[in-house]
């Protein structure tokens, strides 16, 4: 019989700083990433819309992840790349809480990318409506502190 889901009691913990930073990668074709660099990307700059989805995801994780706390995130950075082959975002979460951001991070990378492919979407596709070259991947904690461990 499988276990009730249900989410960790935190209460008992200290607020400590957390602080955590995730990665993650879409992989574009050559020519969109020339639309984005020459500013030429029909629905906007892909890399402002992945910083502001990015940084309103982090704040949204718990109605999208339901065992996450509600946090009150202190900051949250959205630094998206170009790369030869497509964009790689990084992103910074930090708080005083009792549980880690680590999740609020993953978010954030993963919302960031999504709306970077909804921005590109049109320049990706074949004329079938596939996406044979386009793939996001690679997202990960790259780092997570707690408390007065060294930034």
């Amino acid at each position: 019989m499988p276990s009730e889901i249900r989410q960790v009691n935190v209460s008992g913990k200290p607020l400590v700083k957390r602080k955590a930073m995730a990665r993650g990668f879409i992989r574009l074709k050559r020519e969109t990433i020339e639309k984005i660099t020459s500013g030429n990307v029909e629905k906007g700059d892909p890399l402002q819309l992945a910083r502001i989805a990015g940084t309103n995801a982090a704040k949204l994780t718990p109605l999208l992840l339901p065992l996450c706390h509600p946090l009150k995130l202190d900051y949250v950075e959205v630094n998206p790349k170009i790369k030869d082959d497509g964009i790689e975002v990084e992103a910074v979460v930090e708080a005083f809480e009792r549980t880690g951001v680590e999740m609020e991070a993953l978010t954030t990378v993963c919302i960031a990318l999504l709306n970077i492919w909804d921005a590109v979407k049109m320049y990706e596709k074949t004329p079938d409506g596939q996406y044979p070259d386009t793939l996001i991947t690679d997202i990960r904690v790259v780092r997570k502190v707690k408390n007065d461990e060294v930034d």
